[in-house]
């Protein structure tokens, strides 16, 4: 869209709408101008299409609170009138009388929409854009102020990084980032870092950075939220007559635990404030108990399992599993 080609349009007149018109106001009219003028409405009249087009180019403008400031402004200083290509007077009001006072008498200004035409010429140098460039701004080309684009990157970090929380530091579009990665921060989460992506032009603010953390899997621990996870292999003594045993903690120290008489593979067990530290609080130590069956046995421990046997031959573990099998 050129100067030029807003100077020659009214697009209030166009939806029918007045100057000072409101948002809503003008989104109604666009939309009963819309059906009405629509190619399907009128296949076969290429009139009702040209205009069609220009309803659209007009809500265009007009919905867009920068476009339309720039547009009054452009039609305001304009008074309606068009630009001429040079030659004779125009006929009554043109927009050199608005100029004349700063040209000179017998100045004109001459403006090309850039197709093979001449370029515009006011006596000193410059063009018309360069003389009204910053209060056209996209009406003549230049770009308005734009936000910068949003940006993407990601680090892989070790498991004890990022249960713990660290600072780290990325390369992103040849500029170095630091980006603190809080304390639990979980396999695949996404950072948003405001004011760190690409930057604005024309003055605008910079677009976000969006880092997404892989987290390097440790070979004891887990993450669940603010809690850690282990899971702990339990002697078949120490599950059924019950015992205290050590579980490791993340901090490479050990914390006594208290395992029930009867305890089966896969009961949890949880040490309250054992878990991660964050500003929203510490999670627990989750410890899933896994009963060991050993693989070898002694003759001693063989027939001491036979007497186990003979003595409990009266239950069955597989009772539960039959009845609920029927159902």
């Amino acid at each position: 869209m050129t100067g030029q080609d807003w100077l020659a349009k009214d697009f209030y007149a166009m939806l029918g709408v007045p100057k000072g018109a409101d948002a809503a106001t003008i989104k109604k009219a666009y939309r009963k101008k819309a059906r009405e003028l629509h190619p399907d409405q009128n296949q076969g009249d290429p009139q009702a299409e040209e205009r069609f087009k220009d309803i659209g180019e007009a809500y265009a403008v007009l919905s867009d609170p920068e476009q339309r400031r720039q547009y009054d402004q452009l039609r305001a200083l304009g008074g309606g009138a068009r630009f001429t290509a040079g030659g004779g007077p125009g006929g009554g009001g043109g927009f050199e009388d608005v100029l004349g006072g700063m040209f000179g008498p017998g100045a004109r200004v001459r403006y090309s929409s850039g197709a093979g035409g001449p370029s515009p010429a006011p006596p000193g140098g410059g063009g018309f854009e360069d003389l009204f460039g910053g209060l056209f701004s996209g009406a003549f080309g230049q770009r308005s102020p734009q936000r910068g684009a949003d940006l993407t990157a990601s680090t892989s970090v070790p498991f004890r990084t990022a249960a713990e929380g660290s600072t780290v530091s990325l390369v992103v579009e040849g500029r170095t980032v630091n980006a603190r990665l809080p304390a639990g921060v979980s396999d695949g989460q996404k950072i948003r870092l405001r004011g760190k992506g690409r930057p604005g032009e024309h003055g605008a603010p910079a677009g976000d950075l969006v880092i997404e953390v892989r987290v390097e899997p440790h070979p004891v621990f887990s993450l669940e939220g603010r809690n850690l996870r282990v899971t702990v292999p339990v002697a078949f003594d120490e599950a059924a007559l019950g015992a205290t045993i050590e579980v490791p903690t993340l901090d490479a120290g050990t914390v006594k635990v208290k395992v029930p008489p009867g305890t089966p593979s896969g009961r949890n067990l949880r040490v309250k404030g054992k878990g991660v530290a964050t500003p929203q609080g510490t999670g627990d130590l989750l410890i899933a108990v896994q009963v060991v069956v050993p693989q070898k046995l002694t003759p001693a421990a063989k027939e001491a399992v036979q007497a186990f046997g003979i003595a409990t031959s009266g239950d069955n573990p597989r009772a539960d599993l039959y009845a609920a099998a029927r159902t």
